[in-house]
Formats: C-alpha cells, sequence, structure tokens
C-alpha cells in the first residue's frame, strides 16, 4: 500500500474530498422518504438521537449559547467550547466584536490577549444551564488536560455529552511536565456520555473506542481556519482519514459488539463534501465553516481556529467566509446560492435518493470512484465566472 518516494522509503496515495465521486445506485428513492437520523450511545444502552447526522463544531466563531438552542431545535447538535470566549467573559460581546474588527496584521495578537483572561467555572455551568432551561441538548468541549476537572462542572449542571478534544488524540500520552488523562478512567467515571478525537488512523481509533468513548471525532488539520497542516505538517485527507477508521469501527464493532460511530469533522464546507464524508464511512459530521455564515453564529461570518490563541506556536488564523441566511436556510434551504452551501440536509437526503441508500448505513456502502476531474470537468464558463462550481 504505497509507492516510493525516495530510496529504501515508501509513502502511501491517499484522497481528498475533491478527488473522489460517489457512483449512482441502481435503483433511486424519494429523498423524502430517506431516513437521516443518527445515534450516540448512552451508558444505560439508550441512545441521544438527532434528526440529522450533522454537529456544530466548538469554535468561538461558530457557537454560543443562543446557536446551540436553534441548532438543537433544527434536530443537529451544537458544541461549545469551555476554553473559549463563552467560559472567560460573562458579556462576550465585547470581546467578540474586537476580534472580529481587528486588522489582519494584529488579529492573532488580539485573539491570544483575549484569551488571557481566566475561564471562570460559574460560567462553564452557566452555559450549561442556559441549554438545558432551553429545552435542547447540552454539549460542551474542552481539551485533555482540563477534561477532568471542567467534566465534573458541566455534569452537575446537567451536561448530556462531553467533547474530550486535541489536535491528536491517542490513548498513550508521554509527559513529564504534567500528569496525563486516563480516558478508560474518565469515561468510566463520568456519566455522561463522551466522545472524544480527533484521530486519523486505524489503530488510534481502535484504542480510543476500546476506553468506552461513545465516538470517535476524525480529522487533523482539514479545517477551514486551522493551519497545522502547514505550520506542522500534520494530516491525512478526509477521505482516506474517514475510509480508515471506518474500518476501525467496523472491527471494534465486530470484536466487542458495541457499535461506536465516528464523526467526520473538518474539511466540509458544501453539501458535496459532506455526502461524500458520510458514503466514506463517516456516521455524522462536525461542521465549522459553513455555520460561521449563519445569521445566528457569533463570528458573524468571521471565523478562527481552535489552535489560533495559543501563546507560543498558534495553528490557526482569522478568516472571513461572510454570511449568506439563516441557520435553518444553511441546513434545509430554501437555497438562494448556487454554490452548495445551503440546504446541506437537503444534499443529503438527495444524494442517498440517488445512491440507493435508506439509511446512513446504506450510504456507508455507497461505490466510489477516484474522480480528480470531477469537479472541473465541463465547468470552464463556471471557473472562469466564478459561479457555481466555480467559485472558492
Amino acid at each position: 500500500m504505497g509507492m516510493w518516494i525516495g530510496r529504501n522509503r515508501k509513502a502511501r496515495v491517499t484522497y481528498g474530498f475533491d478527488e473522489i465521486a460517489l457512483v449512482p445506485g441502481d435503483v433511486t428513492i424519494n429523498p423524502a422518504e430517506v431516513d437521516t437520523s443518527f445515534n450516540i450511545p448512552k451508558k444505560d444502552g439508550s441512545a441521544i438521537s438527532l434528526k440529522i447526522p450533522i454537529l456544530a463544531s466548538a469554535m468561538d466563531g461558530v457557537t454560543d449559547v443562543p446557536f446551540c438552542i436553534e441548532m438543537g431545535r433544527l434536530g443537529g447538535l451544537g458544541v461549545i467550547n469551555l476554553e473559549g470566549i463563552q467560559t472567560r467573559y460573562a458579556n462576550p460581546g465585547e470581546a467578540l466584536k474586537k476580534i472580529l474588527q481587528a486588522s489582519k496584521e494584529e488579529v492573532t495578537t488580539i485573539i491570544q490577549q483575549i484569551y488571557t483572561e481566566p475561564i471562570k467555572e460559574e460560567l462553564i455551568a452557566r452555559r450549561v444551564r442556559e441549554l438545558k432551561q432551553a429545552g435542547v441538548l447540552a454539549a460542551v468541549s474542552s481539551i485533555p488536560q482540563k477534561a477532568e476537572q471542567f467534566a465534573a462542572i458541566a455534569e452537575a449542571a446537567g451536561a448530556d455529552l462531553f467533547v474530550v478534544q486535541s489536535t491528536v488524540s491517542t490513548v498513550k500520552h508521554i509527559s513529564t511536565q504534567y500528569k496525563s488523562l486516563d480516558l478508560e478512567a474518565f469515561c468510566k467515571k463520568l456519566k455522561i456520555t463522551v466522545i472524544t478525537g480527533n484521530a486519523v488512523t486505524y489503530g488510534v481509533t481502535i484504542e480510543l473506542m476500546r476506553c468506552g468513548v461513545a465516538g470517535v471525532l476524525i480529522g487533523v488539520g482539514p479545517g477551514a481556519a486551522c493551519t497545522s497542516r502547514g505550520v506542522l505538517g500534520l494530516g491525512v485527507p478526509q477521505v482516506t482519514a474517514t475510509v480508515d477508521c471506518a474500518a476501525a469501527r467496523d472491527y471494534y464493532f465486530k470484536e466487542s459488539g458495541r457499535y461506536v460511530p465516528i464523526i467526520t469533522d473538518g474539511g466540509m464546507s458544501k453539501g458535496g463534501d459532506v455526502c461524500k464524508a458520510l458514503a466514506c464511512g463517516a456516521d455524522a459530521v462536525m461542521v465549522g465553516s459553513a455555520f460561521v455564515r449563519a445569521e445566528e453564529a457569533p463570528g458573524q461570518g468571521f471565523h478562527w481556529g481552535m489552535a489560533t490563541p495559543h501563546a507560543n506556536l498558534p495553528r490557526g488564523t482569522r478568516i472571513r467566509v461572510g454570511m449568506s441566511g439563516s441557520l435553518n436556510q444553511i441546513l434545509f434551504g430554501p437555497a438562494t446560492v448556487d454554490d452548495g452551501s445551503q440546504n446541506l440536509v437537503g444534499a443529503i437526503t438527495t444524494c442517498m435518493g440517488n445512491v440507493s441508500a435508506k439509511s446512513i448505513r446504506e450510504f456507508q456502502e455507497t461505490e466510489i470512484i477516484i474522480a480528480p476531474s470531477i469537479k472541473t470537468e465541463g465547468k470552464l464558463f463556471q471557473t472562469v465566472q466564478s459561479v457555481g462550481m466555480g467559485t472558492r
């Protein structure tokens, strides 16, 4: 599985969303009659059930309490970053305004300064309670080093789901400077559901699942505002990462009898990308930049990576993606733009109908072809005029 890149060294060929296509099925199905639901297993054998297989990223330009309430009302799930602006400032509007108005030259420094404000435990509890009072699921996240402390507060406040998230997640972490999170013990101790990430390899995904997590996020560095691939040189294109980790999920299911979903995280801004991720084996997707364009998003058309505030080695940047409509419109339409960035759920159901898939599980069996010309073949005028598939 590889080709020579020099003497005594081989490398695998890997693929991203723009390099593959989905083959239509032998039978077509009415898009209104397919099932897009997604379940996250709970410890008691029941499940957190979502009507649509889409989560909103735990990024400060994407989610806050009002956004997550609307996301929950529409059938998805938004995740709040417990190390973000929402838990550092009781009224985060002023901090957000500084980030949005900063010049390109000074924005990284301003973001770093804003995130030096201490995280307040009472705000962690408050954000969770605000979500629960609105009648939606409360999902929150932190890095492994803060997980035990913050998860206890979130659980006590009524959180439903805790995400342990880092650039690269592994079960085995070596450090002499701080205590590493014992993921298996952490999952056993918490009463609420735990998802972890991010991973891109077969072996690590299996090891994470064996610790008792209820889901694994897939993707290192594909996010629109993430610069890890440039700063660190790390990453695996999302098609290959998803396929490899789906194989790990299926192996673990045969080994244990426990089905642990994988969630492709990042690199998807349009409906076609989301469809490809699901067809490659994802049970759901986590999306950031597409939702920053929603009127409800706190970033108001601006997006910045989770690691942008890092004091020593920022691995993100602020980008402007603009605003295009309401969250409802981005998820369900009607679309008023021609580039596939609106009506994501409509794209999923229509694609499922065209590949003979009644459910997400069936969607995962779609025939996939390597097709690097799929987005450019016959699209000269769209490219020249920057419309439709010619937009970037």
